[in-house]
């Protein structure tokens, strides 16, 4: 078996493989430079993203498996774009440099984790991941961190939704999370309200996208919510066949996003994404818990888009039509897009990326060099 410097490791089950998926356009860039493989712990995750790559996709189900494979590969560097317990397996082989890279930028809680103090780096879009390391962890060595944006936005995409005279809205809302802490979904707590303010809005095409994992939700609220706005588009499209209304419960977001006017979505990576790359066009962000503002104060997206909580709903609709016809908050989104992403244009998310993973190729075979000491061959294995 033949050396791969760089290996993509995940362990999650099929219903997270999403998270890996958003990133392999991008591995495939870099295996241009360094030949990377995929490493994924449970086979019919493996099967999945098979299908979706041409990289080598390898198993490894029981931690035996995994050592004797990393001896037979000897990786320079492993990514990791989540923060699943399994991880531990092979952050256990010390002879590689270990980077966590995420699979979005999100206000959410969990983006801050202490997990992120086992990695050698952590990959991080811009100034507002940084602070929230900073301050949301104790004894946190910053130094860990590197600025390479959002490698996703600079892709080119098809758009999935056919182009509409109509002024198009967005509902593209999070999933529940693992945990109460975690969940910023507004399925089950607005999401048919939301639906119908949207339907109301004159000339519009509504496009609902959801959170791949609200589609197969085991919560009952959010699946039973889910549903009933399923039917609130159905109904609508009986109603009115010209108007374009739609679910795209499958598909990359970032394409559905193309020719969208405005969005509605919750706290996540999606705002976020909305935001680098069409920073002309309204945000609408949701508030599950109706405190806007301890929102304000936590999640700085929310202060150049207009929030959406219960207690407003029933002036959503004249507010989308408003937005649409005059965004007043446009200035202030572009100094916002700059504290997510820096001053990054479309390709340097890329460029950096590649460019920091080839230095730590580099600097594990330095590394290991001057562990092997004079005339000693470095072995990895």
């Amino acid at each position: 078996m033949n050396p791969v410097p760089v290996i993509a490791y995940f362990a999650g089950d099929p219903s997270r493989t999403y998270q890996l998926v958003q990133w392999l356009e991008v591995l495939e860039s870099l295996d241009h430079v360094h030949q990377v493989g995929l490493v994924l712990r449970d086979p019919a995750s493996a099967s999945v993203v098979r299908s979706r790559t041409q990289l080598p996709v390898f198993t490894a189900e029981t931690l035996a498996d995994l050592a004797d494979l990393y001896a037979a590969l000897d990786p320079k560097v492993v990514l990791y774009c989540n923060n699943s317990p399994q991880n531990f397996d092979s952050l256990l082989d010390g002879r590689r440099l270990h980077v966590h890279v995420n699979h979005g930028e999100s206000d959410k809680q969990s983006m801050a984790s202490n997990n992120a103090k086992a990695y050698d780096r952590v990959f991080v879009a811009g100034e507002a991941a940084v602070q929230r390391y900073v301050t949301g962890l104790l004894e946190f060595d910053a130094s860990k961190l590197v600025r390479v944006g959002r490698p996703q936005l600079d892709l080119r995409r098809t758009p999935l939704v056919a182009p509409s005279e109509r002024r198009t809205v967005l509902y593209a809302p999070t999933w529940e999370g693992d945990a109460d802490y975690n969940d910023y979904t507004s399925v089950d707590t607005m999401g048919e309200s939301i639906v119908r303010a949207i339907l109301a809005v004159p000339d519009v095409q509504l496009v609902y996208k959801p959170h791949p994992k609200v589609t197969t939700s085991r919560t009952p609220s959010v699946a039973q919510a889910h549903l009933a706005i399923l039917e609130l588009l159905a109904e609508a499209a009986l109603r009115d066949p010209g108007a374009g209304h739609t679910p795209v419960v499958a598909g990359d977001i970032l394409a559905v996003m193309l020719g969208c006017d405005a969005i509605v979505t919750d706290v996540s990576s999606v705002g976020l994404d909305w935001l680098y790359l069409h920073t002309d066009r309204p945000i609408f962000l949701t508030d599950r818990h109706g405190d806007v503002e301890q929102l304000r104060q936590q999640i700085p997206i929310s202060r150049c888009a207009d929030v959406v909580e219960a207690a407003g709903l029933d002036g959503l609709t004249a507010l989308l039509g408003e937005r649409l016809d005059r965004d007043e908050h446009q200035l202030s989104r572009m100094a916002m897009r700059h504290h997510y992403f820096d001053d990054l244009h479309v390709g340097d998310s890329t460029a950096r990326f590649l460019g920091a993973v080839s230095e730590l190729v580099a600097l594990c075979d330095q590394l290991l060099g001057e562990l092997a000491g004079p005339g000693e061959a470095a072995t990895t294995g």
